[in-house]
């Protein structure tokens, strides 16, 4: 049986901790004397911590650790301006043939097998016709499904672990449904977008540890890998979707992150597209405010207003506990 890590977001000041840990970051400063400190963030299943910095004197503790490292830790939980801090009185570097990646990086609650009972139950309540094939090419794969299944939702924003593609695209699926059912919207149509919308993130991230972009993803981004996805698989229909079909299906890949500024080479133009884009940002931008509110460190001792949350760009507030659901 797999021992289950320790819960890092639960951690308060004067734990001891033992464990091992996945490094996601590290991060290299000066002090104004010139010598240089290090700041580490370590991360399990569970979430992350940063240590206390490893000042001149204790760089050669972690002198060749980089992201990704897989590390053994004994330390003491503090706190530094109200922030949490791990101070490390011993690290050591592991093997990652003899670590448990799925202790170590951060997993979707419960699985990923109730999402995919969501998502083929719609796929099979769609009309035969150009909509249901383009999406069937993808999600009748067992290597498309088998990817799409691990890949996270994104690389340190929402829906950061393995299998938080999958967890949105059915919550962005529930939302977009719901709309396109008051404004006339094509419910297959929309569906196909909500399916086909984020499959260039499979060419953008890497997950094999700690979650990074991929070259194509800084260089290209995953909107446009996405719509190079989708031509490469309606290329190889037979019979093939004519031409407007196509168009329709890569207006909703290229547009749903709504403006030029965010990533999407056009606006949407269609009304699907617009129940896509607007689905897709609310399931976003909720999972980040709800991941904000559960997060102990974002708040002060007693505090319910929030520090600003950078993927926000806004404070949260968080009332009273007792009550809400788990």
């Amino acid at each position: 049986m797999t021992i289950p890590p320790i819960d890092l977001t639960a951690l308060t000041a004067g734990a001891r901790v033992q464990d091992t840990f996945l490094v996601w970051e590290v991060e290299t400063r000066s002090q104004n004397d010139g010598s240089r400190f290090a700041i580490l963030t370590f991360a399990n299943a569970s979430g992350r911590i940063k240590s206390a910095p490893f000042w001149s004197s204790e760089m050669h503790k972690v002198e060749g650790l980089a992201r990704g490292a897989i590390v053994r830790v004994t330390g003491d939980v503090g706190e530094y301006r109200g922030d949490r801090q791990l101070k490390v009185t011993a690290i050591d570097a592991v093997p990652k043939s003899g670590a448990d990646l799925t202790r170590l990086v951060p997993s979707v609650e419960g699985g990923v097998a109730k999402y995919w009972t969501t998502l083929d139950k719609w796929r099979g309540e769609m009309k035969e016709g150009p909509w249901r094939r383009a999406v069937n090419a993808f999600y009748e794969d067992p290597d498309f499904r088998r990817d799409y299944e691990q890949c996270p939702g994104s690389t340190g924003n929402h829906h950061a672990a393995l299998g938080g593609l999958l967890q949105h695209t059915v919550e962005v699926g529930a939302i977009a449904r719901t709309i396109a059912k008051t404004c006339d919207a094509d419910p297959d149509l929309v569906l196909a977008g909500v399916l086909l919308h984020d499959i260039g993130k499979l060419e953008s991230y890497r997950w094999g540890g700690v979650f990074e972009m991929t070259d194509a993803g800084f260089l290209v981004g995953h909107v446009v890998l996405g719509s190079h996805a989708l031509d490469r698989r309606l290329a190889e229909l037979e019979p093939p979707l004519d031409e407007r079909e196509e168009w329709l299906l890569q207006h909703l890949v290229l547009s749903h992150h709504g403006e030029l500024e965010f990533g999407s080479p056009v606006r949407p133009m269609t009304v699907e597209a617009e129940v896509l884009h607007v689905a897709d940002h609310a399931s976003a931008t909720t999972r980040n405010m709800a991941d904000a509110i559960d997060a102990a460190e974002n708040f002060g001792e007693g505090e319910h207003v929030s520090k600003r949350i950078w993927t926000l760009e806004r404070k949260v507030y968080r009332g009273p506990t007792e009550g809400r659901p788990a």
